[in-house]
């Protein structure tokens, strides 16, 4: 069941996203996060934008926002997206199942503009997105530092 986000998934929602941040360059955070730290950052994002969770069985498997592209008024319709699927629960179609609920979430709320923001390589991350009509519209190289390597990003667009 796709449903949003609620304070008591805060944990669950947070050990999924520590994984990626300690084992992967999906996420440019470099240390674990605090539960105080993610719970600020969830108030922020809850406050504006949609977040949502797909709970199975009782247990969260994945969860999706959007949040704030830039900070200047002209952006106000666009929303970049984020998607994060528990690592032992990939190939059974969570992230397809999340970003559908999320891009409904997104029309429904009037954003003109959803950004997807990816580390290059995400051959699954690049699918994903393609699935739902984003297109690679940039390309920036080395502009993280993490687990000790340059890392590239992709962005890519999709008009509501």
């Amino acid at each position: 069941m796709i449903r949003p986000f609620d304070i008591s998934d805060l944990n669950a929602v947070l050990e999924i996203y520590n994984y990626y941040i300690l084992n992967t360059t999906a996420t440019f955070d470099l240390e674990a996060l605090s539960s105080e730290t993610f719970l600020e950052k969830t108030k922020r994002i809850i406050a504006d934008y949609p977040f949502i969770v797909l709970e199975e069985n009782n247990e969260i498997l994945g969860f999706a926002y959007g949040s704030r592209f830039r900070p200047k008024p002209a952006y106000n319709y666009v929303v970049e997206s984020t998607v994060y699927v528990k690592h032992t629960a990939h190939g059974r179609q969570v992230g397809t199942a999340l970003y559908a609920a999320l891009l409904k979430d997104l029309r429904a709320a009037n954003f003109h503009t959803v950004l997807g923001v990816l580390t290059i390589p995400n051959d699954a991350s690049v699918r994903l997105h393609e699935k739902f009509g984003f297109k690679n519209v940039a390309h920036l190289k080395e502009v993280g530092l993490k687990f000790g390597e340059w890392q590239h990003i992709g962005i890519w667009q999709l008009v509501l």
